[in-house]
């Protein structure tokens, strides 16, 4: 579109004629060097004042002006200065005929506008150089607008996709926003709260909750390596995988003959995850995960740990600890194996989920907000619960941060015990 734009314009090189407008007083004159302009295939224009000069100019899109320095009424320099002063699609090309020699009269020529000069009387020989070379320079001009209305067009073009691509990656968000559990969920043997920071428009980490039973429920909290759409694209695969609303689609699940269902132990679904991101999804990518198995009569968890973040038991008279048996990240290595952990809730006990977003925080310095950094934030804020507790380890890690850019996605979800037995 732009190339047709250009090539249908009046042209400054050998595929069009030039337009060169001659001005001098003198008639014979202008015959003179009309001649020679039209015998080498210029397209001419003639004036005979600076006056009728600026008509043509007005009027036509003059490639060229040979203009005489001395002139009634108004002068080749003052024409020049005029000439300058038109408000132009392209850049014209200026040559002053003059008789005069003086170092300071070339100076002011120049410094009203002029290109170049040449003495009087003009010479054929000297007269096509000259205009050959303002033609290189036209034709340099030329090109280099071409170049960039090309650019321009192209920044456009992709100024509109980015458009697109922030629309769509919007809805994304959205759609991903979707799939998460409510931020905050309160019952007689529980009380649940997750927050969610994507570092663009969607992330790689993902925190839910489901059923197990009437006495149990899953609590989980994964990471997908990588960022940006095709970590958001995974995460919805698995979450797809770990469904509060089918068991048959749930991985936590194994259907039996006679149309029960029994719930696999936490190593067990961490290895068939590991099976099928290596045996049946294409991808390079893995993802780290806790996922923990909470019965809500006693209290006891059972957990696997592979390769996020160390679990957190905290409560404001307790302190906090962290639980776990590490472990390496799922879909890296086939036939891994992976450990279950147990240990016991209170009553009053919180349980935190997070993605590494948090830990790995940096300031400004380049320091990690670490496992340190989290305890302490952890027993400043003990007596809050809920959201408000989310809410408050979010605001101190942009403090930390010094922005609320930290740099990764952040996500966490938080389990209560409440004092309330079932």
């Amino acid at each position: 579109m732009v190339q047709t734009y250009i090539e249908n314009r009046p042209r400054l090189n050998h595929d069009g004629a030039l337009r060169v407008l001659l001005v001098d007083d003198s008639r014979m004159q202008r015959k003179l060097v009309s001649v020679h302009l039209k015998k080498w295939g210029f397209e001419v224009f003639e004036a005979d004042s600076g006056a009728r000069a600026l008509e043509i100019c007005k009027s036509q899109e003059i490639d060229m002006v040979l203009s005489d320095w001395v002139m009634p009424e108004m002068s080749g320099v003052e024409f020049c200065e005029k000439f300058r002063a038109l408000t132009r699609e392209r850049y014209g090309y200026f040559i002053l005929l003059t008789s005069k020699s003086d170092k300071g009269d070339i100076a002011q020529g120049l410094d009203k506008g002029a290109d170049d000069f040449l003495s009087k009387p003009v010479n054929p020989v000297e007269l096509r150089a000259r205009i050959k070379a303002g033609q290189r320079v036209l034709d340099m001009e030329t090109k280099l607008q071409f170049e960039n209305e090309r650019t321009n067009a192209a920044l456009e073009e992709l100024r509109l996709v980015h458009e697109e691509m922030n629309k769509d990656l919007a809805q994304a968000e959205l759609l991903q926003r979707s799939l998460l559990p409510p931020s905050h969920l309160v019952t007689d043997t529980h009380n649940i709260s997750n927050v969610f920071k994507s570092s663009g428009h969607v992330g790689g980490d993902m925190v839910g909750t489901f059923k197990l039973n009437g006495e149990r429920i899953a609590v989980y909290s994964l990471d997908v390596s990588g960022h940006g759409v095709s970590s958001a694209l995974l995460t919805v695969q698995l979450f797809g995988l770990l469904s509060p609303f089918s068991k048959s689609n749930n991985i936590a699940f194994e259907p039996q003959n006679d149309g029960s269902f029994k719930i696999l132990e936490p190593h067990e679904i961490a290895t068939e995850f590991n099976r099928r991101m290596i045996e049946e999804m294409n991808t390079e990518l893995y993802f780290t995960l806790a996922f923990a198995d909470i019965n809500l009569v006693t209290g006891d968890v059972k957990m696997v740990q592979a390769g996020h973040p160390y679990p957190v038991i905290f409560n404001e008279k307790r302190g906090v600890t962290l639980e776990g048996a590490g472990g390496p990240p799922i879909g890296l290595i086939p036939d891994t194996p992976f450990e279950t952990f147990s240990f016991s809730m209170q009553r009053d006990d919180k349980l935190l989920l997070y993605s590494d977003g948090l830990t790995e925080c940096q300031n400004l310095s380049g320091e990690l907000l670490d496992d340190e950094g989290l305890e302490a934030i952890l027993l400043r804020n003990a007596t809050l619960h809920g959201p408000e507790l989310l809410n408050d380890i979010v605001w101190e890690l942009t403090a930390f941060a010094q922005g609320d850019d930290f740099g990764d996605d952040l996500s966490a979800i938080l389990f209560e015990f409440p004092r309330k037995s079932l």
